[in-house]
């Protein structure tokens, strides 16, 4: 048989180049009024209108809804206000065939069903050291807190709950603060930000802090025991909360928080919000 003339093996094709969004809240879970729908891509997408048609969040009771992207990663999507009561909302993720960016594809088609829970506002007056729990408008409790002191003061604005810990450990040098602190055992800790801003219990300052002064490196803290004391105002708090629900802070020193920065989303007006859809 003349060279070259048999038969010719099959090249192996490339494996197809993939994208996928990585979302919040999760599908059958229960979340507070000011949840924030976030997909957050681990590849870049430069094809950012195409991504948006397959992306689509429905309520019910039906309210529009609108995205917005926050660099090319990752894509927010809300209400123009916060979500009723009992809402039921279905995350709609048809990224299946949809070209990304070039040459890469997504593969999803799912759908993400998630409830609205019951109507909770905290709000956090750093002048007066106080956090005042509202339902329905009604004031349920009113609890004394310490936030940032002069130079670390809390961010100013609406923040939400995006994470609940029993306990945590909370180290400085993880958030610029150096050797400030490290403290393995942090209580009743429920995140506001990326950038390390909690709702948390606090054991270790003087109880006449709280309600008093501001004290802390940004955080907001409430009166709590060591381990965590489910009776203690943290603890009653911890207790009442759910990831989702809204932290606006007034009257602080501090800048406000970025629309990006956790789920920051409702410091940004409607018509900014709107204009990268």
């Amino acid at each position: 048989m003349p060279a070259g003339g048999g038969p010719h093996e099959a090249v192996p094709l490339p494996p197809p180049r993939t994208a996928t969004g990585y979302f919040t809240p999760e599908s059958g879970s229960t979340v507070g009024t000011a949840m924030i729908v976030s997909v957050v891509f681990d590849h870049p997408v430069t094809r950012r209108s195409a991504v948006s048609r397959a992306v689509r969040v429905l309520a019910t009771p039906g309210v529009p809804v609108a995205g917005h992207w926050f660099g090319d990663r990752r894509l927010d999507l809300r209400p123009q206000r916060f979500w009723a009561a009992g809402t039921l909302v279905d995350l709609r993720l048809r990224l299946d065939g949809v070209e990304t960016a070039p040459g890469r594809y997504g593969t999803q088609s799912k759908d993400i069903v998630f409830r609205v829970g019951r109507e909770q506002a905290d709000e956090v007056d750093a002048a007066r050291h106080t956090l005042t729990v509202r339902r329905g408008g009604r004031t349920v409790r009113v609890l004394p807190v310490s936030t940032g002191d002069p130079g670390h003061a809390t961010y100013d604005g609406t923040m939400v709950i995006t994470q609940k810990f029993a306990r945590t450990r909370m180290n400085g040098a993880t958030v610029g603060f150096g050797g400030a602190y490290d403290i393995a055992d942090v209580p009743h800790a429920m995140r506001l930000t990326d950038s390390g801003t909690f709702l948390h219990g606090n054991y270790w300052s003087p109880r006449g802090v709280f309600g008093a002064a501001n004290t802390s490196h940004g955080c907001v803290g409430l009166p709590d025991a060591r381990g965590g004391a489910p009776d203690s105002p943290a603890g009653w708090l911890y207790g009442q909360s759910l990831v989702g629900d809204p932290v606006t802070v007034t009257h602080s020193t501090g800048p406000r928080v970025g629309p990006g920065n956790g789920l920051g989303g409702w410091n940004l007006p409607w018509r900014e919000w709107t204009a990268t859809g």
